[in-house]
């Protein structure tokens, strides 16, 4: 069910109003429990078995990680069972095609399952949950006394299963969600934060994002190839808004609607694109996913504790495997390791200084500096998200061949001018976005624009209303 659909705004509708009503006010964590298996059945019943195989899972595990007399063998048989999930169902394609015949016996089984919505992340969250609980990092709560079997069941069930962030994030801690599971009041719903995220969030999804799309579609192949080198430039950059916009948007439509339930989920994007090293970008990109990987993957291998060189190998596996959970393509673990080599070489180069590049230390070659970093590290980051418009290699190879060829296509054609204006309108608002955000502490902008700002929510809906882009399913529902 897509956020921009109309289904979901009358399920959402359906269950606030129940979710509210005084006499059923006991009942609220059931409500929502039920509008998220309507909301994930409605186009996926066939996997809302394993979804609901998987809250078992994790609840007994979980549990058991706490409250049994062997809390590392709960905690080792749910982490290898969630991994076992994922490899199957995720992976079985891309493994059968290396190990096996795609076209009987295992090989074609594996080949043969569904793709379930949202894997990735609700056994991520089913992970998170389980080793928090097993270090004692999680809590139940307020209760001094050690809750029922059924009420860490109903508390599970609701962690991995709540419906903003069920598909696509962002992936919230179980300490800080299970401490947040108690009865809620319409009259505590915080209306500012749901209305702006709400309204900025189907603004970059629908607006921006929606109607990239329609013009990005040509960076496909074999399309690119006769694309001058300016078009083929411009579409790059304007994809990788596209690919912020979708998923910011993404996240904070899951945000606003929460919010509407008396929940709060992290921030997930933090103007990702004025980051001035690689270091940054991850710290202000999917931070939610960030973390995950920093925590449980990255620090478990050793972090930097182990020497430089196991510092840089820890890195790369990292981002490696964080590459590969995007997707069972080898396209996707060539992105990860792309990304890993250049925080390996960042961090080997410039350490943990600001600014990945440097040309001096008074004040305005800092500011050049900052200036080239930012640039340097958003023409890096758009070519690696060549890998997913085009999870071909050889695709993408040839496309960034085609950008240092074409120069000399006349690329002046009518369709090429109108496509390059609607791509500059689709860029523009995104910028303006980071240019207020970048000066939000300056007293001109505070007096003279953001004092205003409902007149720009009030643009945005207007937009959202008038000029929304053809319908599409957010690019991370894939994974």
């Amino acid at each position: 069910m897509l956020f921009n659909s109309w289904p979901f705004v009358i399920l959402t509708l359906t269950s606030l109003i129940v979710y509210y009503l005084p006499i059923l006010r006991k009942y609220q964590v059931y409500t929502l429990l039920a509008a998220c298996l309507c909301f994930y059945a409605y186009d996926n019943l066939s996997m809302l078995l394993l979804l609901i195989v998987s809250v078992i899972i994790n609840a007994v595990s979980s549990y058991g990680a706490m409250y049994g007399s062997k809390p590392r063998v709960y905690a080792t048989v749910g982490i290898v069972i969630n991994l076992s999930i994922l490899c199957v169902f995720k992976y079985g394609g891309q493994i059968s095609e290396t190990f096996f015949d795609s076209n009987e016996g295992i090989g074609h089984f594996l080949c043969s399952l569904p793709l379930p919505l949202g894997i990735s992340f609700y056994i991520f969250s089913g992970i998170s949950l389980v080793l928090d609980a097993f270090r004692g990092k999680f809590d139940e709560g307020q209760n001094s006394h050690r809750p029922t079997f059924l009420n860490h069941f109903r508390s599970t069930f609701l962690y991995i299963c709540f419906f903003p962030k069920l598909l696509a994030g962002p992936i919230v801690k179980s300490k800080q969600f299970f401490s947040e599971i108690s009865p809620k009041y319409f009259s505590h719903i915080n209306w500012s934060i749901v209305f702006k995220s709400l309204v900025l969030g189907y603004f970059l999804k629908m607006v921006i994002a929606d109607n990239l799309k329609d013009h990005t579609f040509w960076m496909a192949y074999p399309y690119f190839e006769t694309r001058s080198t300016g078009l083929l430039i411009l579409m790059l950059f304007g994809y990788s808004i596209q690919m912020f916009a979708d998923f910011a948007g993404y996240s904070l439509i899951a945000i606003g609607v929460s919010a509407l339930f008396g929940y709060k989920l992290p921030t997930n994007f933090n103007f990702p694109y004025i980051s001035t090293s690689f270091r940054e970008f991850w710290k202000r990109w999917h931070i939610t996913l960030s973390q995950f990987l920093m925590e449980y993957l990255y620090i478990s291998l050793g972090g930097n504790r182990k020497g430089k060189i196991r510092t840089y190998l820890n890195l790369l596996l990292t981002m490696m495997l964080g590459g590969l959970w995007h997707g069972a393509a080898w396209s996707y673990l060539v992105w990860g390791t792309f990304h890993g080599i250049c925080l390996v070489i960042e961090r080997a180069i410039c350490g943990r200084r600001e600014n990945c590049i440097q040309f001096g230390s008074n004040r305005l070659t800092e500011r050049i500096s900052r200036y080239v970093s930012m640039l340097f590290v958003f023409v890096v980051v758009s070519l690696g998200w060549l890998l997913f418009k085009l999870p071909n290699f050889n695709e993408a190879v040839i496309y960034v061949k085609c950008i240092f060829s074409n120069y000399t296509s006349i690329g002046n054609t009518i369709y090429d001018i109108i496509l390059s204006r609607f791509i500059y309108i689709y860029i523009l608002p995104v910028l303006l976005y980071y240019y207020i955000y970048c000066n939000k502490d300056k007293n001109w902008m505070k007096k003279y624009i953001l004092k205003y700002d409902y007149i720009l929510y009030g643009a945005m809906l207007f937009l959202i209303i008038t000029n929304s882009g053809s319908v599409s399913s957010f690019v991370y529902f894939q994974f």
